[in-house]
């Protein structure tokens, strides 16, 4: 895994200070001079819950606790480090940075609703992969929007990497289909296609994603070899609902988080995680090339929870 600059963690734990500060609150409120009995541990999973975190997290969490000290006073910090603890063993599995190693070119889709950071995320992992040596090629798939492909091609010109681009209003599954024949043509060993921003129930914009990921596979049929769902940070519980509908309209492979910049509701991440079981593969925290770091299971868990690194 790749150095994290230094105060990485920091900036992170700053990033989910939303979620950590009102997940402390609500344990400083429940458990002053209280023991913990049955009623101490169901307002506990409330508030985890309504920290988004999820049922199956939030019980787990007081599971724990219950075990190790029902009856008993509780302290702040146990609390905390049972929902570390927890987050943790969930996310640990699931722990994967993109892998693009393999037969050429490697075919990468990233996909997500307006807004998400797709566009961004996949500038900056162009720039992490020229950076590796790796040749990259782009392709401005979000033909609605004239700000997606300015976007990508500045992105373009920060890797040294060429884009592929067209008109506003442009057939997107053509575009990918010329991208894969150029990066056959010229020698690329990676495709990074960027796709519309999607609500995800928008069924005509679904059906779109759906022919893009068609015809990529007409041209290379084991190929698109990953879809990337890139999730923001602040949309909570609705990470669940896009995830779903992403994974049914294109085979979502592995999640990248972004936005996690002091308003994200991180605990999402987590419902998404228990649910779907896919590979986490980098955190953003800002809009700069280092701030998309792989994501590391034991410092989101320790962040979300508000304890030290």
């Amino acid at each position: 895994m790749s150095e994290k600059k230094p105060g990485f963690f920091s900036r992170l734990a700053q990033g989910l200070k939303r979620s950590s500060t009102q997940l402390g609150d609500s344990v400083t409120a429940i458990f002053t001079k209280r023991k913990l009995d049955a009623a101490a541990l169901e307002e506990l999973e409330d508030a985890l819950i309504a920290a988004d975190l999820g049922a199956v997290a939030a019980a787990r969490v007081t599971e724990r606790l219950a075990r190790d000290r029902f009856d008993k006073e509780v302290s702040d910090e146990e609390v905390r480090t049972a929902l570390a603890d927890v987050v943790s063993e969930t996310l640990m599995p699931l722990q994967c940075e993109l892998d693009v190693t393999g037969m050429s070119p490697q075919v990468v889709v990233f996909v997500g609703v307006n807004g998400s950071g797709k566009t961004t995320t996949l500038g900056k992992i162009a720039v992490k992969l020229k950076r590796e040596g790796r040749n990259p090629l782009l392709a401005a798939g979000d033909t609605f929007r004239a700000a997606a492909i300015e976007q990508v091609s500045v992105w373009g010109e920060r890797a040294g990497a060429p884009v592929i681009k067209r008109e506003i209003g442009a057939d997107a599954a053509g575009l990918a289909f010329d991208a894969l024949e150029t990066a056959e043509r010229d020698g690329h060993d990676v495709v990074l296609i960027d796709t519309a921003g999607r609500l995800q129930n928008k069924a005509e914009l679904m059906d779109e994603l759906r022919k893009v990921i068609r015809v990529i596979k007409k041209k290379m049929p084991d190929a698109p070899h990953h879809v990337v769902l890139v999730l923001d940070g602040t949309v909570g519980s609705n990470a669940v609902s896009q995830a779903e509908a992403f994974l049914e309209a294109a085979n979502v492979t592995g999640v990248v988080m972004t936005k996690l910049d002091g308003t994200a509701k991180g605990g999402a991440l987590v419902q998404v995680a228990e649910k779907f079981k896919l590979p986490i593969h980098y955190i953003g925290i800002g809009e700069g090339e280092e701030d998309l770091q792989p994501f590391s299971a034991r410092d989101f868990s320790r962040a979300l929870a508000g304890l030290e690194d």
